[in-house]
This record gives C-alpha cells, structure tokens and sequence, in this order.
C-alpha cells in the first residue's frame, strides 16, 4: 500500500512558477513508477508526466513539452513536477500517482492516486 500526499499548489499569475510535490509513505517508494495528471473544472483527467523508478526515464504530454518537468528523489519518497510559464489553461486539480509498471500515460497504469493540489493560474 502506498499513500500520496501532494503539495505546493496555489494561485500563481500567468508566467509564474511553481513546483508541486508528492510525498509519498512507505519503503517500496523505488518500486514504482510516478506520474502527474491534472483535471480542469468540466473536464476529463488528462496526462501531465510521468517518470520511470529510477528517475532515468521521463514522458510528457506533448502540449507540456518545454514548460514541465517531473523529477524524483527516492531517497525523500517523493516526485516533483516543477512548472514554469504558467498559462490559465494549466488551471487544474493536480493528481501524482504511483503505478508497479512503467511509466505509462494512461491513468489505469497507477494503482495508488493522491487527493490532488489545486492550480490556480490568473490572467
């Protein structure tokens, strides 16, 4: 069993910053792959990031390319999604999870879902 607690989240003006967090318990921390997806207010959960266990191998949203990056430190047990020119769009509920497979961008890859940070990007 493996609990997610993210963190970081907040209301940020376009073109901010921000780095989310994902805290995560347990000692198999290492044995799972780790992704971030978001959810805007009407719409479905959609594929932020993902990372494989050891960190070397990393996947994007093809729209996040350039602007998003996912990391990990597996010996705090905890994965990072640093965001940078923040766009109104990226407004969302920001979700980590942690899956025993590869890095997948599809949702039923992870086993274990945190409760979500809020994104608030203003214009």
């Amino acid at each position: 069993q493996v609990q997610l607690v993210e963190s970081g989240g907040g209301l940020v003006q376009a073109g901010g910053s921000l780095r989310l967090s994902c805290a995560a318990s347990g000692r198999t921390f290492r044995s799972y792959a780790m992704g971030w997806f978001r959810q805007a207010p009407g719409k479905e959960r959609e594929f932020v990031a993902s990372i494989s266990r050891t960190g070397v191998s990393t996947y994007y949203a093809d729209s996040l390319k350039g602007r998003f990056t996912i990391s990990r430190d597996n010996a705090k047990n905890t994965v990072y999604l640093r965001m940078n020119s923040l766009k109104p769009e990226d407004t969302a509920v920001y979700y980590c999870a942690a899956g025993p497979y590869h890095a997948t961008s599809e949702g039923s890859g992870y086993d274990y879902w945190g409760q979500g940070t809020q994104v608030t990007v203003s214009s």
